[in-house]
């Protein structure tokens, strides 16, 4: 199908507007597209969920600390899914994973545990991969400190960030836990090689393109012989039986549209319980753009909603109002 109506005129318009010099530098780069991040979520999505609470604290990692940030929507001890953000590894802020966060939270009954993992080029792979996978370790292991059930454990994130989910996934496999319920993939990165046929089919974008792909590749490992690490591109890995259940979701017309669907594939073939949904229509990250496709960007939400659900369901809230006897 071609792309949704809305979805076409703003492609358009991106596609018109002036290219960025190729010679400025990473801080350069990213300050221009945080600030652009932050002007598309403010004229294109909706307003921003209420949580009961929210609050940030300092996971160790590696000699390091990482920020989290943490979602609660009502008292009582929950589910927990921990959340890593996208943008190529090199982009993405807590700030701007905020409103998907406080959505998903209320939405979903569960607490959600934003990481603010360290940045390429600054840090190079492993250490993203290291960091989510200690927060969690850490989410797992302050379980009562922070009224979560361990058991109701759920990890994911979109685009890189479903890569590290994913490479996640496989460290806990690996080193024998934490458990986890559900791996919650969205439109992710699984093979940094860029070898599967969408990355040329939609080299062009919208958004994403193959020149800004290898671009995050190129600032995200040290060494291109990395790409072909597990951890770096789970879709590589040897084996996946073992891991957890996921939930995968691309869009028709991203780059990485082919190497999400092949790993959910190489999952089922390795005993894995799968869903896998193509946004036919979506480039990607356009399911954040409410205003734009309100009935689309709702469907979506309720699909992970739903996903959340089925693998970590939430107790009813306890009812403390008094009762009557006669």
């Amino acid at each position: 199908m071609p792309l949704l109506p809305a979805l076409a005129s703003l492609a358009d318009a991106i596609a018109a507007a002036p290219a960025r010099p190729a010679a400025e530098s990473v801080d350069e780069a990213r300050t221009f597209a945080h600030a652009m991040a932050d002007r598309t979520f403010r004229d294109l999505a909706d307003e921003v969920a209420p949580v009961w609470s929210e609050r940030e604290l300092l996971v160790p990692s590696q000699g390091r600390e990482i920020p989290v940030r943490i979602y609660r929507p009502r008292p009582g001890v929950l589910p927990v899914h921990v959340y890593f953000h996208g943008g190529g590894f090199w982009l993405g802020t807590l700030d701007q994973s905020d409103a998907s966060c406080r959505r998903l939270a209320a939405s979903s009954d569960r607490v959600v545990l934003s990481v603010g993992y360290h940045l390429a080029p600054e840090q190079k792979f492993p250490v993203q991969v290291e960091e989510c996978y200690a927060a969690v370790c850490w989410t797992a292991d302050h379980a009562a400190e922070l009224d979560i059930d361990p058991a109701r454990l759920t990890i994911g994130g979109a685009s890189a960030g479903g890569a590290l989910a994913a490479a996640a996934a496989l460290m806990a496999r690996d080193r024998s836990g934490p458990a986890i319920c559900l791996q919650l993939l969205e439109i992710p990165v699984t093979d940094l090689t860029m070898s599967q046929p969408s990355i040329e089919e939609n080299a062009a974008g919208p958004v994403l393109t193959r020149s800004s792909v290898a671009q995050y590749v190129g600032l995200y490992l040290a060494d291109p012989a990395d790409a072909t690490q597990p951890y770096a591109s789970p879709l590589l890995a040897p084996d996946l039986a073992g891991l957890p259940p996921a939930f995968v979701t691309t869009a028709e017309f991203d780059p990485l549209r082919d190497e999400g669907e092949a790993y959910a594939r190489r999952l089922a073939e390795a005993g894995v319980r799968v869903q896998l949904t193509r946004w036919g229509g979506h480039f990607h990250g356009s399911f954040t753009m409410s205003k734009l496709i309100p009935d689309e960007s709702a469907a979506y939400s309720r699909a992970l909603v739903e996903a959340l659900r089925a693998a970590a369901p939430a107790d009813p809230p306890t009812d403390l109002s008094p009762t009557t006897s006669s």
